[in-house]
């Protein structure tokens, strides 16, 4: 069948963005203001089949003596491009393209660096690639794509912002390669694409920071891919298909050169990675220890954490940028060059700090030189080796656990990881959905990252169960059926097999996005009638009624049709039930939102009223993190930033109806005046929604709720169970399942608060999650207990919030309880 390769924009409503001008609105309304996370449209794009070289001049900025970059001695975001035009002018194996703009409009740029390509032989290249995935076992008998095909290599920079020497290798090597007359070199590119992403987060490398303007951290994001800068990586990866991948990164001594710990990512033919991985890290380890710097220099041997450590270091989350580009065939490495040059060291003397930088540019270059002589020197294996990822995915056989004792003993039986993959999953539509704008974000996102979706044209029926047409259908007979399992699957707990872990251990699209998705098992005959797509279609729904329409809150798109509906000045009402009504009066509004974000609104029951929403409700007062802002704007809600400081400066709430509080505000840092400000601000019906210890304590100083929290261990984390109260008006529209960083839950509450959400008697669904040392604050500890409880006053009401529902702004699925706690809280008069 054929598949979608390359970048492709997402649509409407589900690519988060709220455009200006809306269908039949009075007056001339307009939208809210956009959030557009997506790469803007290139004329080219990694493998879209065009030739190189492609050697269109990048814009050059106005040089800043205020970038960060210069006082190591390193490459300036405003020399970047300089330096790039200066060897196309002088080189035809050089291209540059700009893959996307950042947050504060600085350019992301990919190099290629090949041989020249006549335009015949750039479509041969692509049909060749596209070939490996559709159609892997004939590619594995293609004589002219083992002979012609040019070995992709991907080598990523700077991802970190503050963890520099990335670029400045990356620099050298397009300078070096540019004009080489090493044979070795000239036969390389003969043979390969090299593409190197320069500078992934020039914003955060401009300011000295780790993460971008956003305030993410990249390396956390790819899974989820909220940014423009991993949207554009992601899909470079996806477009270019690598068969090897560096990101260079800093800074641990001695260097660390990946491969990894435990766990191993389950969804990977570990096999078939570590069969090279591990080969080319003892070459990069060779060839960086032979640089010849010690520890006179500072330096230690390089360390690699599969021979060296016995776990911390791990692979098992896809959310790093190796760990995700394994997912789609390349055998990728984390590499930390030595020397900190960041953080408290940026302080060091220019002379120290320019010593240090040399040596790191040093080493990441002999890392990725070392790789690319890896590439040439076995690249037919690497070529087979993908191609038979891909050929396991489309043949449906189970995976072939790695060989203990390989290496000299090096694999172990703490090395092997294996999952057993479904027949298929099923995202329903109709009556079998619980929200479709949420099937249909799934399904997008799905697309995005090259899983083939098939869409049901006749009613077909699956393990016994009846699906009707224009159902989707994810069959895991296909190439990318690791990265599919990512998304889908439930994850895995791993409490029992590691003691520690590096970042999170559970995630999952399936039941963290807000729709259902339904597991065929293995052995299944999978029976159909459908089309492979390459786009969804928006499908709201919108009743004729006499007494106007509910929204169901259910979803993101479900509070963006509110945000606009009362920045368009709608008289909306908040149900009992937590739903939204719209006025009968009001059918060009419905309409519009319903065809602008895919919502599904019901029809009203008659003398249906609620409490009235107030246009500052889609205003909200966030002490959080960034990324819990960046949550509230994809919702459509303006965020207005919250915090001890600004209080105690003076900041005025007054025209806020609710304040959402997880960190920064605490009572104990406010003055008598920015307590003043809290306690009329509550006074005067001003809702709290706090989330974990920082928002009950706000809570209980405030004396609007009555609960302690208790934390739990405090690197647990994954998706958990949960049981809602079902005629909550927060929670009664809640997804089953929830996500816990820390987890919180609460007890010793008030006689008058109530029990919203609690954790389901065996609640870790996937992730790590055990007690202390001590026997406490463990998966039992938790079982049961309330995480989500609210109270309401004379005064005031409060929503207290024990899970992650804006984690990352990942659990898209959560997006809605938390604006539905807002809305309940706000609209209290």
């Amino acid at each position: 069948m054929p598949r979608h390769h390359g970048t492709r924009a997402l649509t409407g409503a589900l690519a988060l963005t709220l455009a200006a001008g809306l269908v039949g609105a009075p007056g001339g309304a307009h939208a809210a203001p956009a959030v557009d996370v997506h790469a803007a449209p290139l004329a080219t794009h990694p493998g879209d089949g065009a030739p190189y070289p492609r050697q269109q001049p990048l814009p050059e900025p106005p040089v800043d003596d205020t970038d960060a970059a210069l006082r190591p001695g390193l490459t300036a975001y405003h020399d970047i491009s300089r330096r790039l035009n200066a060897v196309m002018q002088t080189s035809d194996r050089v291209s540059a393209e700009v893959l996307t703009e950042t947050g504060a409009g600085r350019d992301v740029v990919l190099v290629t660096l090949t041989a020249p390509e006549s335009r015949g032989q750039a479509r041969q290249q692509q049909r060749l690639r596209d070939l490996i995935t559709d159609d892997p076992a004939r590619a594995a008998e293609d004589r002219r794509l083992k002979r012609d095909y040019k070995l992709p290599v991907f080598i990523n920079g700077n991802i970190h912002g503050n963890e520099f020497e990335g670029t400045d290798a990356a620099l050298r090597l397009v300078e070096d390669y540019a004009t080489s007359q090493d044979r070795a070199v000239r036969r390389l590119l003969e043979r390969s694409r090299i593409h190197l992403v320069i500078s992934m987060n020039p914003d955060g490398r401009h300011d000295n920071t780790r993460r971008n303007s956003a305030g993410f951290d990249l390396n956390r994001d790819f899974v989820t891919a909220t940014q423009p800068e991993t949207v554009a990586v992601r899909d470079a990866l996806i477009g270019t298909q690598p068969v090897l991948m560096l990101d260079l990164h800093g800074y641990v001594n001695g260097t660390l050169v990946e491969p990894t710990t435990p766990p191993h990512g389950e969804n990977y033919e570990y096999d078939l990675f570590i069969k090279h991985a591990y080969p080319n890290g003892l070459g990069m380890e060779e060839a960086i220890n032979g640089l010849g710097y010690d520890e006179d220099d500072g330096v230690d041997p390089v360390q690699v954490p599969l021979r060296d450590w016995a776990e911390g270091w791990d692979d098992w989350p896809p959310i790093f940028t190796p760990q995700y580009a394994a997912l789609h065939g390349a055998v990728a490495h984390t590499i930390e060059v030595p020397l900190r040059i960041n953080n408290s060291s940026y302080d060091l003397p220019v002379e120290e700090l320019q010593r240090r930088s040399a040596i790191n540019t040093d080493i990441a270059h002999a890392a990725v030189t070392s790789t690319l002589e890896y590439a040439a020197a076995h690249r037919d294996e690497l070529l087979a080796d993908q191609i038979e990822i891909f050929r396991r995915g489309e043949a449906g056989e189970p995976q072939t656990p790695v060989e203990e004792g390989l290496f000299d003993g090096v694999i172990g039986p703490e090395d092997v990881y294996t999952t057993t993959y479904p027949r298929a999953y099923v995202i329903p539509v109709g009556d079998r959905q619980r929200s479709a704008p949420a099937a249909a974000r799934l399904v997008e996102h799905l697309l995005a990252n090259d899983v083939e979706v098939t869409r049901l044209t006749r009613r077909a029926t699956l393990s016994g169960r009846s699906y009707p047409a224009g159902s989707y259908v994810v069959d895991m007979h296909q190439a990318k059926r690791g990265m599919a399992g990512t998304l889908l699957g439930p994850g895995s707990d791993i409490s029992d097999r590691v003691d520690a872990m590096y970042d999170i251990s559970g995630w999952s699209h399936a039941l963290l996005w807000g729709a259902d998705v339904v597991t065929v098992p293995a052995g299944d005959p999978l029976r159909l009638r459908g089309r492979v797509v390459d786009e969804v279609d928006i499908d709201g729904s919108l009743p004729r009624s006499r007494t106007g329409w509910m929204l169901p809150m259910a979803d993101p798109a479900d509070v963006q049709a509110v945000s606009l509906l009362l920045e368009q000045g709608i008289p909306l009402e908040l149900l009992d039930d937590g739903r939204v009504l719209v006025p009968r009066r009001y059918p060009w509004a419905a309409g519009n939102v319903v065809s602008r974000f895919g919502v599904e609104l019901s029809a009203a029951p008659r003398r249906a009223s609620g409490e009235p929403l107030e246009a500052s409700a889609r205003v909200v007062g966030v002490a959080g993190s960034a990324e819990e802002r960046w949550a509230f704007a994809e919702m459509g809600l303006a965020a207005r930033e919250v915090s001890s400081e600004a209080l105690n400066e003076g900041l005025d709430l007054s025209d806020l109806d609710a304040l959402y509080v997880s960190s920064g505000l605490a009572w104990e840092d406010l003055e008598d005046g920015a307590r003043a400000e809290l306690q009329e601000f509550v006074a005067d019906g001003g809702g709290l929604v706090g989330r974990g210890v920082a928002g009950t304590s706000l809570g209980t100083a405030l004396g609007v709720i009555e609960a302690t929290s208790v934390r739990g261990r405090g690197d647990a984390n994954g998706v958990v169970r949960v049981r809602n109260d079902d005629e909550s008006p927060v929670t009664s529209a809640a997804t089953r399942h929830a996500f816990i960083y820390s987890p919180v839950w609460f007890t010793d509450l008030g006689e008058d608060v109530r029990v919203d959400q609690r954790l389901a008697e065996d609640p870790l669904a996937s992730g790590h999650w055990r007690s202390t040392p001590s026997g406490e604050g463990g998966p039992d500890a938790g079982a049961g207990q309330p995480v989500v409880v609210s109270d309401e006053s004379d005064d005031s009401r409060t929503v207290l919030l024990g899970t992650e529902p804006l984690f990352r702004a990942h659990p898209k699925g959560q997006y809605a309880l938390v604006a539905r706690a807002l809305l309940w809280a706000g609209a209290h008069d």
